[in-house]
């Protein structure tokens, strides 16, 4: 007798967050990024201008304060305007849902057909989806947003101070903890290590060539350094 048993349909997971949690990555990534270049740039600078330890700590603490700050700043008031967009354009929504529901209607229905249904499909799928949720439907489909979950200027303002603030850690350890001897050198290595890392995550997250992102990475970090320093030397020489 043979046995028929099937194995039952495998279902692939799918996760309706997962690109918002790349774009969170993303950015977690490119901040650790300006975290690493700004502040190797400040410290390599004042490395050479001055051998004051005092003078390399303090610099290097200030950009990393100042860059933090300001990225989370930045993010917040970036992510508020946009949360405020998105509240704006539900407002919208509901107010129309409730003035003209059959209008809403049959744009759904228009929308879903433009995405490849047939309009009998469309009609049907739209009519049911607006008995189920008709804002989320329209949110969802017109607007493409998740109305339970909008942006949060709050968690993007934290995430950017902490990911710039680990990636400014790098160069200013780095310049401040060795002996004078290997310092400089030492932090121009780990620094562009970094920048490898983080422009191979960049290139992963983005399904982009790798090496080329490496290139970029590290060539823009190396150049940032050389120009800092060399204004460093050129002050310091000036006795500036």
């Amino acid at each position: 007798m043979t046995d028929t048993k099937t194995d039952p349909p495998h279902h692939e997971p799918h996760d309706e967050s997962l690109g918002s949690r790349l774009n969170w990555l993303r950015a977690g990534v490119l901040g650790a990024n300006d975290g690493i270049v700004s502040t190797a740039g400040i410290v390599v600078g004042v490395a050479g201008a001055t051998d004051s330890h005092t003078a390399l700590l303090t610099a290097g603490l200030a950009g990393l304060l100042a860059g933090s700050m300001s990225m989370a700043a930045g993010e917040y008031v970036s992510v508020s305007t946009q949360r405020d967009s998105q509240k704006a354009a539900l407002a919208t929504e509901r107010r129309e849902l409730r003035e003209q529901p059959q209008a809403e209607l049959e744009e759904l229905a228009r929308m879903l057909a433009e995405r490849g249904l047939s309009e009998s499909v469309a009609l049907e799928a739209a009519e049911q989806l607006t008995a189920s949720d008709a804002l989320r439907a329209h949110a969802s489909v017109e607007l493409g947003i998740d109305p339970d979950a909008l942006t949060n200027p709050w968690h993007a303002a934290a995430a950017s101070f902490l990911a710039f603030t680990v990636g400014a850690l790098l160069p200013l350890l780095a310049i401040v903890l060795p002996p004078h001897s290997v310092r400089l050198w030492l932090t121009v290595i780990s620094v562009l290590a970094a920048l490898s890392l983080t422009g191979w995550w960049s290139a992963r997250l983005g399904s982009a060539p790798v090496g080329r992102a490496l290139l970029r990475n590290m060539g823009g970090g190396a150049v940032a350094m050389a120009v800092t320093y060399g204004a460093g030397v050129l002050l310091g020489a000036a006795g500036v």
